[in-house]
This record gives C-alpha cells, sequence and structure tokens, in this order.
C-alpha cells in the first residue's frame, strides 16, 4: 500500500468507517464528562478531601460558570434554542431522509451534546437557586456528572449501531 493511499484512507469522508470520527466521539464524551458546570471534576475530589482553599476555588469557579450560562441563557437563550432546533433539524434531514452519512455522523455528534447542556442548564439553574455550596455542590456536580456519563454510554452504543449499520451497506436508500 503506498503513502498516497493510507493517506487518502485515513481522511476518508465515511464517517462511520473513519477512525478519526470514532477518535472525536470518544474525546468529546471524555471531555463532557470531566468538566461539570465548568469545572474539572477532580476540582471536587480535591474539596471533599483538603477542604479550606480547595472549596473555595470550586465555589468559585462554579460559580462564575453558573452565573455566566445564566446571563447566556437570560440574554440570548430563545435565539440559541431556536438556532440550535433549526440545526439539529437540518441534520436530522439531510442525514436521516436524505441519507447523507456525514449528516447522520454530525448528529449522532451534537444532538446528545445538545442535551448534555440542558443537564448542565438545569443543575446550573437548581446550584443557584439552592446557592448551593459544599457538599450540596458536590451532590449537585456528581449526579450530573453520573447523568452525562448516563447519556454517553447510552448515545456511544446507538452510534456504534448505527455505524456499523451504515458499515454493513444496508443503511437508508440502500447504502
Amino acid at each position: 500500500m503506498s503513502l498516497f493511499e493510507t493517506l487518502s484512507e485515513m481522511i476518508d469522508l465515511r464517517s462511520f468507517s473513519n477512525l478519526w470520527y470514532w477518535i472525536a466521539l470518544a474525546v468529546m464524551w471524555s471531555t463532557l464528562s470531566h468538566r461539570i458546570l465548568g469545572a474539572p471534576f477532580d476540582m471536587v475530589h480535591r474539596a471533599r478531601k483538603y477542604g479550606g482553599q480547595a472549596v473555595q476555588d470550586l465555589d468559585d469557579l462554579v460559580r462564575i460558570n453558573v452565573n455566566r450560562m445564566m446571563f447566556v441563557v437570560r440574554s440570548a437563550g430563545v435565539w440559541l434554542l431556536g438556532l440550535a432546533c433549526f440545526f439539529l433539524s437540518a441534520l436530522a434531514t439531510l442525514g436521516f431522509v436524505l441519507g447523507m452519512e456525514i449528516a447522520q455522523a454530525v448528529f449522532l455528534l451534537v444532538f446528545p451534546l445538545s442535551l448534555v447542556v440542558l443537564i448542565n442548564l438545569m443543575t446550573a439553574q437548581k446550584v443557584l437557586q439552592n446557592e448551593a455550596q459544599g457538599e450540596d455542590l458536590y451532590k449537585a456536580m456528581t449526579t450530573c456528572r453520573f447523568l452525562i456519563q448516563l447519556l454517553g454510554m447510552i448515545f456511544i452504543f446507538v452510534t456504534a449501531l448505527w455505524g456499523m449499520y451504515q458499515n454493513l451497506n444496508i443503511g437508508p436508500l440502500g447504502g
């Protein structure tokens, strides 16, 4: 196999048979489950274990990120929701009605991402309303992380099934 053939195989645009797609999927879910409300989850462990300045750092970082998220929701939330719904609808139509594999692949990355945003926003709202700090904040962040990881497992499984379905050439419109 020549160098050109190897490179063209690595850069193949058939999404579900491309190694880079699966790497991106893994990195995306790893990153999403590591950063909760904009704070690295290891800060929760450090705050629980050491207390003191670690607790204050976590509380401050989460407070800043929650306030930023709520400001965006209050100022442009409706517009962003409309744009996200349009984008997701366009991807779903292109991918699953018209049979474009790249649109299917992007949809299977972006749709769960939108659900993660909703989970983060609900958690941020809860943290803001309860003025959560200390153990209440840890519990809220741990629950949020668990939900994101559960969603990740479900969507990685769904994406893998759909990818195998496409790669077996029995997809919609005859593959």
